[in-house]
């Protein structure tokens, strides 16, 4: 069984400000999370951290495509360097953001080694909505079209290897009924579970039909965005909405996922500390990923 290594990953360029001048507090995620004894309560190796650029978006103007685009491409490298490392060791990732272009990392890690699946759960589905809108800018808003070579060249093709996920292979799960990209997700065939529908069929039952999506590929991984969880249960993070699932939904969901054999590495995103000054967010984020994480098959 693969033991689990939890690496740092606090980088926060693919995001926007949250106000002029304001730097995007996800970068604390990491740290929040281990306050709470994560490492200790999941049995987990410390795999250390990937330290970032710097975020700088002073000379970048709307119509510039993606800010910090370059330090985002030279940061994904470096990560999925380190990523790789850990699966040539038989290791399982937890990967501690951050914001959701982390997800670039694990994904060109994977893409190097063969066809693997990706979870994506995220309270939208950073598909095609911001082009199609002309806000481009925040590679964090459109994390999904870019992991499938939509988009600037130099975040969705690094070294060659994009797309690096198959639209195919892809599960969203947790956007809201009224997300942008409900019909671009059909349009291009992704399968898609909205928070509304994973309620009514069951979680259990969502994620079974998720693991089926991911038979005959190499493995997948999982990513799960903070606001996937409704803004009355996790309001600390970047873009709160409500519509979303709770903790016992999420729990439910991600547990058989995580617990298969085919899984090879998780990550979190988005959760902001600068917006949870008591840490009782932080608290209730760390005790469902420890749920989650101890069913995982490793040996702890």
């Amino acid at each position: 069984m693969n033991s689990i290594v939890v690496l740092d990953a606090p980088s926060n360029l693919g995001l926007r400000m949250p106000a002029p001048g304001v730097v995007p507090g996800c970068y604390k995620l990491a740290g929040a999370v281990r306050d709470q004894g994560l490492l200790t309560r999941i049995g987990a190796r410390d795999g250390g951290y990937v330290v970032p650029p710097r975020y700088d978006i002073s000379g970048w103007s709307s119509g510039d495509g993606l800010f910090n685009a370059e330090g985002i491409a030279r940061y994904t490298r470096r990560l999925a360097e380190r990523i790789d490392v850990l699966l040539d060791a038989q290791e399982f990732p937890v990967v501690l953001g951050g914001d959701c272009s982390i997800l670039f990392a694990p994904a060109l890690a994977l893409r190097r080694r063969g066809r693997y699946g990706l979870a994506y759960l995220d309270g939208s589905a950073d598909f095609l909505r911001v082009t199609q809108a002309g806000r481009v800018g925040a590679a964090a808003a459109a994390t999904l079209a870019l992991l499938t070579g939509r988009g600037q060249a130099d975040v969705t093709d690094i070294d060659g290897f994009g797309p690096y996920v198959q639209d195919s292979d892809i599960v969203v799960l947790g956007h809201r009924d009224d997300d942008e990209d409900v019909p671009n997700l059909a349009e291009a065939g992704i399968a898609a579970w909205t928070s509304p529908r994973i309620q009514a069929e069951g979680p259990a039952e969502v994620a079974a039909a998720t693991l089926a999506k991911f038979d005959g590929l190499d493995g997948f991984w999982v990513h799960l965005d903070a606001d996937v969880l409704d803004i009355e249960v996790l309001p600390a993070v970047d873009a709160p909405d409500p519509g979303g699932l709770s903790y016992p939904e999420l729990v439910e969901l991600l547990r058989p996922l995580l617990a298969d054999p085919r899984c090879v590495g998780f990550n979190l995103a988005i959760f902001d500390p600068d917006l949870d000054p008591d840490g009782r967010y932080a608290e209730e984020l760390t005790d469902a990923v420890v749920t989650v994480l101890g069913q995982h098959p490793a040996e702890h």
